[in-house]
């Protein structure tokens, strides 16, 4: 590449060069291209630099915000860090209240169950109890009937003192 620039040059040089011999006007292009120059700048100097300005201001805002809302998100993750921990507080809290009611609870059931068993064996033996009387009471009358339908037959005390050692027995 520089190679070939280097030839464009130099060729360019001598294809230029010309024989002529008349006066130069580099002093007038010169005052020209300085006047040209300097209205340009006098023109376009001051809005160049007041949008080049607003542009690193509204740049700078925009940078701000942007840090704003990153600091402000970060306090976000801090309450919301600290709302996280507090809830597993709560929620370890929870479970050993929960656990020690759970504990309460079923000792209470328990108590409960073991005093419906304790009433309902003595309701049982009172039952029974009841019962052994009323078969007791049955038998008894049973035999009585039937030792005095058997007595208006004839049966003397001993026939009766068997009949109800066979019935006791």
């Amino acid at each position: 590449m520089n190679k070939i620039l280097l030839l464009l040059l130099t060729v360019s040089t001598y294809a230029l060069a010309s024989g002529h011999e008349g006066g130069t006007d580099i002093v007038q292009r010169t005052v020209n291209f300085a006047l040209f120059a300097g209205l340009i700048w006098y023109l376009v100097a001051e809005p160049a630099k007041n949008f080049f300005a607003g542009r690193s201001k509204a740049i700078a805002d925009e940078l701000q915000k942007v840090q704003d809302k990153l600091k402000e998100t970060a306090n976000l993750k801090k309450e919301a860090t600290a709302k996280v921990s507090e809830a597993n507080k709560f929620a370890e809290e929870l479970l050993v209240t929960s656990k020690k009611e759970n504990k309460i609870l079923n000792d209470n059931i328990m108590a409960q169950c073991e005093n419906d068993l304790e009433v309902i064996s003595k309701q049982l033996e009172v039952q029974m109890v009841f019962e052994q009387r009323k078969m007791i009471r049955q038998v008894v009358e049973n035999t009585l009937n039937e030792v005095l339908s058997d007595a208006s037959n004839g049966f003397d005390k001993k026939a009766m003192a068997q009949v109800i050692l066979k019935k006791v027995a």
